[in-house]
């Protein structure tokens, strides 16, 4: 399945909640959302009665939606989350969030995941040292995520480095802003993820 290059903001009326996909538009009162909260599409609007399935189905893509994750890739975690210890959908959540592209928009160097996404790509962040390019990578507790030395000399990335310091990270995350850094000081917990998922739905979705 082909990544999504559509509007954002459709993803988010279809899911019947905000997202976060677009950054700073979501919450200046830009959003789309905001003004057309209905589903997209001709019948939109038109109430539907959703049964278990619909319910479980919706839960799943919201999730995969908000880490914007591919549907292979989320069924990949999902199946990594089944086999480690612990309840798996709290499993699937904290992978998830352990994603270097998460990691990167946590800290406070992007606005959204997708631009975290891009920044990854394009090689402007290096892993205990080394150069990483990989989003999809799981960060572990210990790594040091830190902004390469040749990408300080970008105007775009010194904006994005200024915001390290007054960045709201989770207390799994410490942030160094005067050496542009980021420590994993632990892997998350459930209760550290602070959007709103009924994981067990997903469960039970993949456990059909």
């Amino acid at each position: 399945m082909a990544r999504y290059t559509g509007p954002n903001c459709k993803m988010c009326r279809r899911e019947g909640c905000k997202l976060y996909l677009k950054g700073e538009r979501c919450t200046n009162g830009k959003c789309a959302f905001d003004h057309r909260s209905t589903a997209p599409g001709q019948h939109g609007a038109a109430r539907k009665k959703v049964g278990e399935y619909g319910k479980q189905l919706r839960e799943k893509q919201k999730a995969r939606r908000y880490y914007g994750v591919l549907e292979g890739q989320f069924k990949h975690y999902y199946e990594l989350a089944e086999k480690q210890e612990g309840i798996t959908g709290a499993n699937l959540l904290i992978l998830l969030e352990r994603r270097l592209d998460n990691v990167v928009y946590r800290m406070g160097m992007a606005a959204s995941r997708k631009e975290a996404r891009q920044l990854v790509l394009h090689a402007h962040f290096t892993l205990n040292g080394k150069k990483v390019t990989i989003p999809s990578l799981l960060v572990k507790a210990g790594d040091v995520i830190a902004v390469k030395e040749t990408s300080k000399e970008s105007v775009k990335i010194k904006a994005l480095c200024d915001g390290l310091a007054t960045a709201v990270t989770p207390k799994w995350l410490e942030n160094d802003a005067a050496n542009h850094l980021t420590k994993v000081v632990s892997l998350p917990a459930r209760e550290d993820i602070d959007f709103e998922f009924e994981e067990q739905l997903i469960v039970e979705l993949y456990s059909k």
